[in-house]
C-alpha cells in the first residue's frame, strides 16, 4: 500500500501546551479515516500541519511534498472543507463557479453544474439567500468537482440537521470517492460515520489514542452486557470501563478473546464513540 500521509514524530508546542505531541502515523491512499476527538484534543492544529498552515516539528510529508516548502504544489491535489464554508455572501453561484474555474487547474465547471442540477440552489442566487444546508451543498458540489487525491473534512457538517447530513455523506460517498481518493473527517458526530469509515484515529491532549482499520476492532476490542454471576466472571478479566444500565453491566475489553468472555452475557463490538469514551477516561486517569 502506498502512504498519501506519512507523520514521524511530529510535535506543535504553544507555550507549556503540547497541542500535538510527537505522533506518529500512515494515511495509506484510498482508505476513508475518521479523526476524532474532544475539543481542544489537537485535531484543527494536526490539520492545519498537514495541510501547511503551521509549523511543527518532526517528520511530515503529504502526497509525497513537504507541505511548509511545497504547498503550492501540495494544495493542487488537496480538497478542504472547514466547519464553517466560508463562502462571501455577496457572490453568486455562478460567479462563484467562474473563480473556481480560473483559479484551480482541477475544476470541472460541467461536473459541478450538473451536482447542482440535483440541489435547489439556483446560479442567480447569492451566497447570502442560501440556507447553511444549500451552502453545504454548494461547497461539496465545487469540492467533488476537483479531481484531488485528498479530501479534508473538518467538521463539515456541523449545524446541518440531520437530512442534509445524511445526503452529504452519501453524495461524497456516491459520486466522489473511490479507491484513488483518500478522505479524513473529523467530527463530533461519530455515529453517524462510523459505517463509512475504513480507519479510525484517536486523539486526546495531543496525543494518539487508537490507529486502527475498522475491521481490526471487533478482533481486539469486545463489549459484555452481562448480570449476577456472569458480571463477577467477566469482571475478573479485567474490563477496562464499565458501566451500569436497566440493571446490567456493560463491560468493555481489550485484547481478552470472545472465547474467554463466552457464557457470561451478550457479546458484542463496541461501537466507536463507546469506544472512544473508554479510551479517553482511560488516558486521563
Amino acid at each position: 500500500m502506498t502512504s498519501l500521509v506519512s507523520a514521524k514524530g511530529v510535535s506543535k508546542y504553544f507555550g507549556a501546551v503540547h497541542a500535538v505531541d510527537n505522533v506518529s502515523f500512515e494515511i495509506e491512499k484510498g482508505r476513508i479515516l475518521g479523526l476524532i476527538g474532544p475539543n481542544g484534543a489537537g485535531k484543527t492544529t494536526l490539520l492545519k500541519a498537514l495541510l501547511g498552515l503551521t509549523d511543527c516539528e518532526g517528520q511530515l510529508s503529504v502526497l509525497g511534498l513537504d507541505p511548509f516548502k511545497q504547498r503550492k504544489e501540495m494544495m493542487q491535489n488537496i480538497c478542504f472543507i472547514a466547519d464553517v464554508a466560508v463562502l462571501p455572501r455577496w457572490i453568486k453561484v455562478t460567479q462563484l463557479l467562474d473563480y473556481v474555474e480560473a483559479i484551480h487547474p482541477n475544476f470541472s465547471r460541467k461536473h459541478a453544474e450538473e451536482h447542482l442540477a440535483k440541489t435547489k440552489i439556483r446560479s442567480g442566487s447569492k451566497v447570502r439567500e442560501l440556507s447553511k444546508g444549500m451552502v453545504a451543498q454548494l461547497h461539496l458540489s465545487i469540492i467533488m468537482s476537483i479531481d484531488a487525491k485528498l479530501l479534508v473534512l473538518d467538521e463539515p457538517t456541523l449545524g446541518l440537521d440531520i437530512i442534509f447530513r445524511k445526503e452529504f455523506y452519501a453524495n461524497l460517498l456516491n459520486d466522489y470517492f473511490d479507491e484513488e481518493r483518500t478522505i479524513l473527517i473529523t467530527t463530533h458526530q461519530v455515529e453517524e460515520i462510523e459505517n463509512l469509515l475504513t480507519d479510525v484515529m484517536f486523539i486526546d491532549d495531543g496525543k494518539i489514542l487508537l490507529d486502527s482499520p475498522m475491521d481490526a476492532l471487533s478482533g481486539t476490542y469486545v463489549e459484555v452486557l452481562a448480570s449476577g454471576e456472569g458480571a463477577s466472571k467477566a469482571r475478573e478479566l479485567g474490563p477496562i470501563a464499565e458501566n451500569e444500565m436497566f440493571g446490567k453491566s456493560i463491560m468493555l475489553f481489550e485484547g481478552v478473546s470472545r472465547e474467554q468472555l463466552e457464557g457470561f452475557g451478550e457479546l458484542r463490538t463496541p461501537a466507536i464513540a463507546d469506544l472512544f469514551v473508554a479510551m479517553v477516561k482511560r488516558a486521563r486517569q
